[in-house]
Protein backbone atom coordinates (compact mmCIF):
# COMPACT_ATOMS: atom_id res chain seq x y z
CA UNK A 1 0.00 0.00 0.00
CA UNK A 2 1.12 3.54 -0.76
CA UNK A 3 0.74 5.96 2.13
CA UNK A 4 0.68 9.68 1.38
CA UNK A 5 0.81 11.80 4.52
CA UNK A 6 0.12 15.51 4.29
CA UNK A 7 1.15 17.65 7.26
CA UNK A 8 -0.40 21.07 7.78
CA UNK A 9 0.34 23.84 10.26
CA UNK A 10 -2.69 26.08 10.94
CA UNK A 11 -4.24 24.95 7.66
CA UNK A 12 -1.13 25.63 5.55
CA UNK A 13 0.99 22.88 4.04
CA UNK A 14 4.08 22.11 6.11
CA UNK A 15 5.44 18.95 4.48
CA UNK A 16 4.40 15.68 2.92
CA UNK A 17 5.74 12.17 2.60
CA UNK A 18 5.02 9.27 0.27
CA UNK A 19 6.05 5.70 1.00
CA UNK A 20 5.30 2.14 0.01
CA UNK A 21 4.10 0.34 -3.09
CA UNK A 22 0.51 -0.13 -4.18
CA UNK A 23 0.68 -3.84 -4.96
CA UNK A 24 -1.90 -3.38 -7.73
CA UNK A 25 0.31 -5.13 -10.29
CA UNK A 26 3.83 -6.48 -10.47
CA UNK A 27 6.68 -4.00 -10.24
CA UNK A 28 7.13 -2.11 -13.49
CA UNK A 29 3.46 -2.55 -14.43
CA UNK A 30 1.74 -0.96 -11.45
CA UNK A 31 -0.29 1.97 -12.79
CA UNK A 32 -1.15 3.21 -9.30
CA UNK A 33 2.51 3.47 -8.31
CA UNK A 34 3.27 5.19 -11.61
CA UNK A 35 0.42 7.67 -11.20
CA UNK A 36 1.32 8.57 -7.62
CA UNK A 37 5.00 8.94 -8.54
CA UNK A 38 4.14 11.19 -11.47
CA UNK A 39 1.86 13.38 -9.35
CA UNK A 40 4.18 13.75 -6.39
CA UNK A 41 7.46 14.19 -8.27
CA UNK A 42 5.82 16.62 -10.69
CA UNK A 43 4.50 18.63 -7.74
CA UNK A 44 8.00 18.95 -6.27
CA UNK A 45 9.44 19.86 -9.69
CA UNK A 46 6.66 22.40 -10.29
CA UNK A 47 7.20 24.07 -6.91
CA UNK A 48 10.88 24.39 -7.76
CA UNK A 49 10.24 25.69 -11.29
CA UNK A 50 7.28 28.00 -10.73
CA UNK A 51 7.69 29.40 -7.22
CA UNK A 52 10.31 31.12 -5.10
CA UNK A 53 9.50 28.98 -2.07
CA UNK A 54 12.34 27.48 -0.07
CA UNK A 55 11.95 23.75 0.55
CA UNK A 56 13.89 20.52 0.76
CA UNK A 57 12.98 17.27 -0.93
CA UNK A 58 14.47 13.80 -0.88
CA UNK A 59 13.64 10.69 -2.88
CA UNK A 60 15.12 7.31 -2.02
CA UNK A 61 13.98 3.71 -2.51
CA UNK A 62 10.28 4.42 -3.02
CA UNK A 63 10.17 7.13 -0.35
CA UNK A 64 9.65 10.83 -1.12
CA UNK A 65 9.54 13.66 1.35
CA UNK A 66 9.15 17.38 0.81
CA UNK A 67 9.34 19.98 3.58
CA UNK A 68 8.70 23.71 3.29
CA UNK A 69 11.16 25.92 5.14
CA UNK A 70 8.65 28.76 5.47
CA UNK A 71 4.94 29.35 4.89
CA UNK A 72 4.20 28.28 1.32
CA UNK A 73 3.04 30.80 -1.25
CA UNK A 74 -0.35 30.78 -2.94
CA UNK A 75 1.23 29.04 -5.97
CA UNK A 76 2.64 26.25 -3.82
CA UNK A 77 -0.67 25.85 -1.99
CA UNK A 78 -2.41 25.51 -5.36
CA UNK A 79 0.11 22.95 -6.62
CA UNK A 80 -0.27 20.97 -3.40
CA UNK A 81 -4.08 21.15 -3.63
CA UNK A 82 -3.81 19.77 -7.17
CA UNK A 83 -1.60 16.90 -5.99
CA UNK A 84 -4.03 16.04 -3.18
CA UNK A 85 -6.94 16.14 -5.63
CA UNK A 86 -5.14 13.72 -7.96
CA UNK A 87 -4.25 11.34 -5.15
CA UNK A 88 -7.82 11.47 -3.83
CA UNK A 89 -9.14 10.64 -7.30
CA UNK A 90 -6.79 7.65 -7.57
CA UNK A 91 -7.91 6.44 -4.15
CA UNK A 92 -11.59 6.84 -5.07
CA UNK A 93 -11.17 5.03 -8.41
CA UNK A 94 -8.91 2.15 -7.33
CA UNK A 95 -9.65 1.70 -3.65
CA UNK A 96 -8.18 2.27 -0.23
CA UNK A 97 -6.47 -1.11 -0.27
CA UNK A 98 -3.85 0.35 -2.66
CA UNK A 99 -3.43 3.94 -1.51
CA UNK A 100 -4.09 5.76 1.74
CA UNK A 101 -4.16 9.54 2.11
CA UNK A 102 -3.64 10.87 5.63
CA UNK A 103 -3.87 14.55 6.60
CA UNK A 104 -2.39 15.62 9.93
CA UNK A 105 -2.15 18.92 11.75
CA UNK A 106 1.30 19.64 13.24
Amino acid sequence: MITVTIYKDSGKYHHFSVEGHAGYAQEGYDIICAAVSALTVNTVNSIEAFTEDDFSAEEKNGFLTCQFKSRPSFKTELLMDSMVLGITDIQNNYGKQYIRLICKEV
